[in-house]
């Protein structure tokens, strides 16, 4: 086949190609417009729902931190003039920072700042001695899908359960907490706490074989070097 031939041949083809692309386009063209309209809306709200969540973020972390800000302030010093930032007692400062605390969870409830300010409302809570809301609170913020989070608010829960006479409760969420541990929350913490508790039940035997199992998995560790240090002294 000569080369013009071929030529042809391929100029015609491309023709045909071109003029079926625009019948299709033509008899399509309601539908194409609307698909480039629904495909730019997507983008466009995408865009939006990025910017808002990154503005909701800032503000969510700013509102948290000032928060922390109040629950970590100093307390003012005995015979000591007052100064701006400080608080008289602890109770006033817990005080402070618990309405703060409210105040996020309310606003950014959804958010992971959220999640904290639940956990921290339970611990001023609890500070104040309000253990019912307390428990509430915290309850919120273990069942948390950030496992740091979670295990944090499940390790101040077990505190107050053992503080108001519920051992069997704080012994099942040590013993939780031991096979499912954290960043925030080891497992030779969970288990110290869980021998403290053995002992102070009377239950010794319990109580010296966990100490055991801690001061053997962290031998050159703090929760390794206190497991040791009780088992010496009992």
């Amino acid at each position: 086949m000569k080369t013009e031939t071929r030529h042809a041949l391929k100029q015609d083809k491309l023709r045909q190609a071109a003029a079926t692309s625009a019948s299709w386009l033509g008899e399509h063209r309601t539908s194409a417009a609307r698909w480039s309209v629904t495909l730019g809306a997507i983008v466009v709200l995408g865009v939006g729902s990025l910017i808002f969540y990154t503005f909701r973020s800032q503000a969510a972390n700013a509102a948290l931190g000032a928060a922390l800000d109040i629950y970590n302030a100093p307390l003012a010093q005995a015979g000591a003039p007052a100064q701006s930032g400080t608080y008289a007692t602890s109770s006033a400062r817990a005080k402070a920072a618990n309405e703060k605390f409210l105040a996020v969870e309310k606003q950014f409830g959804w958010m992971a700042q959220g999640t904290k300010a639940h956990y921290f409302a339970g611990v001023t809570e609890e500070d104040l001695g309000q253990n019912g809301p307390a428990e509430a609170e915290l309850k919120i913020a273990a069942g948390a899908w950030n496992r740091n989070i979670a295990n944090l608010a499940k390790l101040a829960l077990a505190g107050l359960y053992e503080r108001t006479n519920r051992d069997a409760q704080a012994i099942d969420i040590y013993i939780a907490l031991a096979g499912k541990p954290s960043d925030t929350v080891p497992a030779t913490v969970a288990q110290l706490d869980l021998a403290n508790l053995y002992a102070a039940s009377g239950k010794q035997a319990q109580a010296r074989a966990t100490w055991a199992k801690v001061r053997d998995a962290d031998k050159d560790g703090a929760a390794g070097s206190i497991a040791a240090q009780k088992l010496a002294a009992k």
